[in-house]
């Protein structure tokens, strides 16, 4: 199989096609004529056909040329768009930034980080991609995504994993519920609740398994959902408890829809960070973007009563 052709060369063909003057190609290119002579001899060898034919001193394209003239416009174009595009790229706020981040953290952390990012990097193209933390791993797999911001999970070699921010998981609930009107949640009541959930599949969900089989207390009725904004509604028309974050129901907590309880005396944290392919140095604009992450979650993750 041969190579690819020469750019050079095929600037220099299409030079010629144009003028029709080995004079003036040279001319234009600050070659000699003997120089562009050679070079179409070269290109015309490579190729394995005559290119150009001489009547009287013009030259004119065969068949086979003509061919190959519209083929080499289209790939230099192509290239010159490739240089001008990596030249944008070298200067300050182009670029572009292709994020990955979970279904609650595109809506509550998001939107004020991509406000502040925008303001230092106007310019720069944002591409964002919601999944759950398997999903986001499986974009970085395939270059899809250049950062994704989930959970922690089990460490991968193959990626390097930036802390962002801790978060504890609690029990949210409707107020008129009888675990919101005691104000605690008693252990033999928690297998008999109607849990509401997102997936059982989530790594959220085992952490929850595993901590509550640690009291041998087994989660039975399960009811799984495919979106945070949904069990939020059936939790506050009473059809079962749910257990999150505070910070995904921050504005239901606040305007009283929804309480927060804790799941027991000992706490269930996770932590979220950005993972990367490991090795590979991240550009300003990323670490502009982690940096916002980890001040916007400051704020984000206090629960309603002021404490972190």
């Amino acid at each position: 199989m041969k190579g690819p052709l020469d750019s050079r060369q095929l600037q220099a063909f299409l030079i010629l096609a144009r003028t029709g003057s080995f004079t003036q190609t040279a001319r234009e290119l600050f070659l000699t004529q003997s120089a562009v002579s050679h070079s179409m001899k070269a290109l015309e060898t490579d190729i394995g056909c005559r290119l150009l034919d001489r009547l009287g001193k013009k030259v004119v394209l065969t068949q086979a040329g003509e061919h190959l003239l519209g083929h080499a416009a289209v790939v230099l174009r192509e290239l010159a768009a490739a240089r001008d595009g990596i030249e944008l790229l070298g200067k300050w706020g182009r670029g572009r930034l292709r994020i990955g981040a979970t279904a609650s953290i595109c809506q509550v952390l998001l939107p004020p980080v991509l406000r502040a990012f925008k303001e230092s990097f106007p310019q720069s193209l944002i591409n964002i991609e919601p999944g759950d933390t398997r999903e986001l791993i499986a974009g970085l797999e395939r270059q899809r995504m250049d950062l994704a911001l989930g959970l922690q999970l089990p460490p991968d070699d193959r990626f390097e994993f930036l802390p962002v921010f801790t978060d504890e998981l609690a029990f949210i609930a409707s107020p008129l519920h009888p675990w919101a009107q005691a104000g605690g949640v008693a252990r033999a009541e928690v297998a008999k609740q109607n849990l509401i959930i997102y997936r059982k599949s989530s790594h959220t969900f085992r952490l929850v398994d595993d901590y509550f089989r640690k009291e041998d207390v087994v989660l039975n009725a399960v009811i799984e959902l495919g979106s945070m904004e949904a069990i939020k509604e059936m939790v506050k028309l009473g059809l079962g408890v749910s257990i999150m974050a505070p910070w995904m129901a921050q504005t239901e907590l606040r305007d009283g829809s929804l309480v927060a309880l804790p799941l027991g005396r000992r706490k269930l944290k996770r932590g979220w960070g950005v993972l990367h392919w490991r090795g590979r140095r991240l550009s300003l604009a990323e670490e502009t973007f982690v940096g916002l992450c980890r001040s916007a979650s400051a704020d984000m993750v206090r629960t309603p009563d002021g404490e972190g």
